[in-house]
């Protein structure tokens, strides 16, 4: 029987580096949770700036928060308003959650100059013409045209599922373009999942992008 595996985490350690990176035996669990938690609340206060990825480092009472999005500016605000306020409401969710995060913690911005090759991007494109009221036909098919332009792009595959078009029974519908090799872990394919309020339901969508296969770098010959 064939079982569905998450396409990062079958090439974590291969392709794929860590989301959090830290070594800690005796807070493992405490860390843990709050990670989860901390990514939760990020991923509702900042949708809609296309945050492509949420990346976490700690240190010896320290930690740094590196957020990928190709809306830099909209994040940053003018003058560093935006982190700041960003910051002092994480303080605060912090202390409502009960998360273990030091006083001072460090948020970086890094700017995402191709976002159609990105699928949590995609997704979130995906999510925002859907609740314009976009047939759901239309809005596969100019995602995979905008996807496909790019030359580092190899293949895209894009699914829906839920009461598409407001109908009374859900379905699931997809469009696939190009090469998707899911089960090839040097294939750099990278996944994301994201979710479109409507007033009828959500619509749950999934993105797949395949990037080319990647290769060991040849080691230098004496």
């Amino acid at each position: 029987m064939s079982h569905t595996v998450h396409p990062y985490s079958f090439r974590l350690g291969i392709l794929k580096d860590w989301k959090s990176r830290w070594s800690q035996n005796k807070f493992y669990r405490i860390f843990l949770k709050s990670d989860v938690l901390l990514r939760e609340w990020l991923a509702k206060r900042l949708r809609g700036m296309y945050i492509a990825d949420i990346e976490i480092e700690r240190g010896q009472n320290e930690l740094n928060l590196i957020l990928k999005t190709s809306r830099p500016g909209l994040l940053i605000g003018r003058g560093g308003e935006g982190i700041e306020k960003l910051r002092k409401e994480i303080s605060m969710v912090a202390g409502k959650l009960k998360l273990n995060l030091p006083k001072n913690f460090k948020i970086s911005v890094q700017e995402i100059k191709s976002p159609e090759t990105h699928a949590k991007i995609v997704a979130q494109m995906v999510a925002e013409d859907l609740e314009k009221r976009m047939t759901f036909r239309r809005i596969l098919n100019q995602t995979l045209e905008k996807v496909m332009a790019n030359k580092e792009v190899k293949g895209v595959k894009v699914a829906l599922s839920g009461r598409l078009g407001g109908a009374e029974m859900a379905r699931y519908e997809w469009l696939k373009k190009g090469q998707v090799p899911l089960t090839t872990l040097r294939a750099d394919i990278d996944f994301a999942k994201e979710r479109a309020h409507l007033p009828y339901g959500d619509i749950g969508i999934k993105v797949w992008i395949y990037k080319g296969e990647v290769f060991e770098a040849p080691k230098p010959t004496n």
